[in-house]
């Protein structure tokens, strides 16, 4: 195969499928010959980056991802995109080890954000994400270069995002009125003027309960969208 890109994924495998079927969608292809060329690292071994932002002495999610960047770069991947939020952590580090472009998830999302819900008219930006996005920061500065004032929840209602993240979805138990829920609240008792999603397990959920009523940054959705865009033209397609 050539002339393809690579998404390493895998965190979690659920989320990948999301990230792939959207893909798949966006290209609006009418034959084979018409969708993209890519490579999907599953590489469901990485271990958990929020346990690791929280705790240096839990496993270290760097080398795995390290190999992978290394195993595509070799492979000829003409670009990679990290299905993972949490995993941007790293994006620095990784992105030293490799000529080839990885796409920035997080940057993808507030840009779009800063043109469809500026920060003039929606200066409060909601997160939901987990606690090692939340904790590291990896949306707060880019939000406020942005503009923006990221929301960041309360502990009790992180364990509300965490549960979307980890019972909900992790565990294949969708919940729409749990996740509009915890949407609706931080549009409401938080003040908020959008609604981020800067995990990709959020992102299954709004694949499958799509609330097109409400402003919300889909940073998994969107950076699909940027993904497709790109290798359309890279591959003539």
């Amino acid at each position: 195969m050539q002339n393809f890109f690579a998404i390493l994924g895998g965190m979690g495998t659920l989320a990948t499928e999301s990230f792939v079927r959207t893909l798949d969608r966006a290209t609006g292809a009418k034959s084979d010959q018409e969708f993209l060329s890519y490579l999907v690292f599953n590489d469901a071994d990485v271990p958990d980056r929020t346990a690791f932002i929280a705790d240096r002495t839990q496993p270290n999610p760097f080398p795995s991802l390290a190999q992978d960047v290394e195993q595509a770069s070799a492979l000829g991947a003409s670009s990679i995109v990290i299905a993972c939020n949490t995993a941007h952590y790293f994006y620095d580090r990784l992105q030293a080890l490799t000529p080839v472009p990885i796409v920035h998830m997080p940057r993808t999302a507030i840009e779009w954000a800063s043109q469809h819900f500026p920060a003039s008219t929606h200066p409060r930006l909601g997160f939901m994400g987990t606690e090692g996005t939340r904790d590291a920061g990896i949306y707060r500065t880019l939000a406020q270069e942005a503009g923006y004032q990221l929301v960041e929840p309360e502990q009790l209602m992180q364990e509300r995002v965490n549960e979307l993240i980890y019972q909900d979805v992790k565990s294949g138990k969708l919940d729409r009125l749990h996740y509009e829920s915890v949407v609706q609240e931080l549009l409401t008792d938080y003040d908020c003027d959008a609604v981020l999603l800067g995990c990709t397990e959020l992102s299954v959920l709004n694949e499958t309960f799509p609330l097109p009523q409400l402003p919300i940054v889909d940073a998994q959705a969107l950076t699909v969208e940027r993904v497709v865009e790109q290798a359309k033209a890279q591959q003539g397609k």
